[in-house]
C-alpha cells in the first residue's frame, strides 16, 4: 500500500472509533448526515446557526469511503445514533475508481438500503443527488500527481447525471426519498461553480449554505 492511501486508511479507522464512541452518547431519535467526504465536510452546525435553525444533527461521513466500506461499517456510519431521519450521500469515491460501473454502484447502494430497512424500519431516508464537478476552472490548483491526471475520467458531470437518474428510481423502488438540493450550485455550463470549490470536487462553506436552504423543508 503505498503511504497516501496507508495514511487514509489510518484516518478512517480512527474516525470509526471516534463515531464508535460518540454514538453511545447520541440522543437517539434524531437526523443523521452520511456517506463520505462530501457529507463529512458539510459543516452543518456552525450553518445551522447562521441559518438561525434549531436542529440536532450528527455528522458522520467520512473522507475517501466508498459504498463498500459503508456496507463494512454500517453501525458507525448510520445503526448507531438510531435516527429517525437519515441523509446519505455515498457514491462519488466509487465513480472515482478506474474500474467503476453505475450497476455496481446501484448493486451495493440497494444493499446498504435493504440493511437500513431491517435494522430502522421506521427511519425516513432521503438520497440525495450528487453534486455536479468542475473539472475545467479548478484543475490547474491541483498538484502535478499522477492521480490528479485520473481524478474526473469516470467522476464527470455525465457520469453524475446518470447516477442520479439511476439513484433516484432505487429512491422510488426502496420506497425512500430522493432530493436534489443542488439548485443554485451550477454556473453557465452546467458546471459546479468555481467559486464554490476547492479543487474542482469538494465544496467551501458557502456551497454548503445552498445546499442547506435547499434542504430546508426536508429537515
Amino acid at each position: 500500500m503505498d503511504p497516501i492511501a496507508a495514511f487514509m486508511k489510518k484516518e478512517q479507522k480512527e474516525k470509526l472509533d471516534r463515531y464508535r464512541i460518540l454514538n453511545e452518547f447520541a440522543r437517539k431519535g434524531q437526523i443523521l448526515f452520511t456517506g463520505s467526504s462530501l457529507m463529512e465536510q458539510f459543516p452543518i452546525h456552525e450553518l445551522l446557526m447562521d441559518e438561525g435553525m434549531d436542529c440536532l444533527i450528527y455528522n458522520r461521513g467520512i473522507g475517501g469511503f466508498t459504498t463498500d466500506d459503508m456496507l463494512k461499517n454500517m453501525q458507525e456510519q448510520i445503526y448507531g445514533t438510531e435516527p429517525s431521519k437519515i441523509f446519505i450521500n455515498i457514491g462519488t469515491n466509487d465513480m472515482g475508481k478506474p474500474d467503476y460501473t453505475l450497476e455496481r454502484l446501484i448493486e451495493n447502494y440497494k444493499k446498504v438500503l435493504e440493511q437500513i430497512k431491517e435494522q430502522l424500519p421506521e427511519t425516513e431516508v432521503y438520497m440525495m443527488a450528487y453534486y455536479p464537478v468542475n473539472e475545467v476552472d479548478k484543475k490547474a490548483v491541483l498538484p502535478d500527481a499522477e492521480w490528479v491526471k485520473h481524478m474526473f475520467d469516470n467522476r464527470n458531470n455525465a457520469n453524475i447525471r446518470l447516477a442520479n437518474q439511476a439513484v433516484k428510481q432505487l429512491a422510488e423502488t426502496m420506497g425512500y426519498h430522493y432530493i436534489d438540493v443542488n439548485e443554485g450550485l451550477y454556473d453557465e455550463n452546467g458546471r459546479l461553480k468555481k467559486e464554490f470549490t476547492l479543487e474542482g470536487v469538494h465544496m467551501y462553506a458557502n456551497g454548503y449554505r445552498v445546499v442547506l436552504r435547499n434542504m430546508k423543508k426536508y429537515l
